[in-house]
């Protein structure tokens, strides 16, 4: 006879032990966090209070901005928190990995890299690696490490790359704290890729992702406590879904 297990499955966390998880991790990278969500929901019920105390119904305008008012502290939250996980990705190797990773929609990323170029010391920390994702927008190619090396590395990969999809277009960026065309700060990356502006078709994006499959890509080993899988933004837990 077949035995069933009775065993329950594990519970998911509700929305509020989300987000108390959500607000211990930021504090620990942002201690001012908690005054930044308490002046959000006082601004918020004053404003509520002021619009019901000019239409005559002050407490039920208090009622109604309490739930306004712990809206607009998750949302600064939430802020607060991506500011401070990017701030922590900075100058990290695989910093790029974990940033495309928070991409949402229908990308297609990895947080390995698709090229690599060593330093002559040896040292990870000054290896150049670009990383590819695959959208509606086309093919981004994004390189971090030293700008001058980063760029280099991204020219060859895009050529690279347009012999495989030539008819695809293609974008690429340097990570870097300088300002130029096709620089990019890392706390701003996930951004500017999100807002580029869609071209092609769901199923166009699949094929060009198989495509670009067979090329292949590098395997480095990041050093000890730099996992882009741990890292990286979890949009959906800094929401408190």
């Amino acid at each position: 006879m077949a035995k069933y297990s009775t065993a329950a499955a594990p519970k998911k966390p509700g929305r509020i032990a989300q987000v108390r998880t959500v607000f211990q991790q930021s504090k620990q990278l942002d201690p001012k966090i908690g005054w930044w969500m308490l002046l959000a929901f006082v601004v918020t019920l004053a404003v509520a209070f002021g619009i019901g105390s000019w239409v005559g119904w002050p407490v039920y305008a208090v009622i109604l901005g309490l739930p306004l008012a712990a809206l607009a502290a998750t949302l600064v939250m939430s802020r607060r928190a991506e500011r401070a996980a990017y701030k922590r990705l900075e100058g990290q190797p695989g910093a790029v990995g974990a940033a495309l990773t928070a991409l949402r929609g229908d990308w297609y990323t990895d947080s390995q890299p698709v090229a690599v170029e060593g330093s002559r010391t040896g040292g990870v920390a000054e290896a150049v690696m670009v990383y590819r994702a695959v959208g509606r927008p086309g093919i981004v190619l994004v390189a971090e490490g030293p700008t001058a090396r980063a760029q280099k590395l991204l020219a060859a990969e895009r050529k690279r790359t347009a012999r495989v999809a030539p008819d695809v277009p293609l974008t690429t960026f340097a990570v870097s704290e300088e300002q130029g065309d096709g620089l990019v700060a890392i706390r701003k990356l996930t951004g500017t890729v999100q807002r580029m502006r869609p071209i092609l078709s769901k199923p166009d994006v699949l094929l060009v992702n198989k495509r670009l499959k067979a090329l292949g890509g590098v395997k480095l080993p990041l050093p000890q406590g730099v996992d882009p899988n741990r890292v990286r933004v979890d949009r959906r837990a800094m929401r408190g879904r």
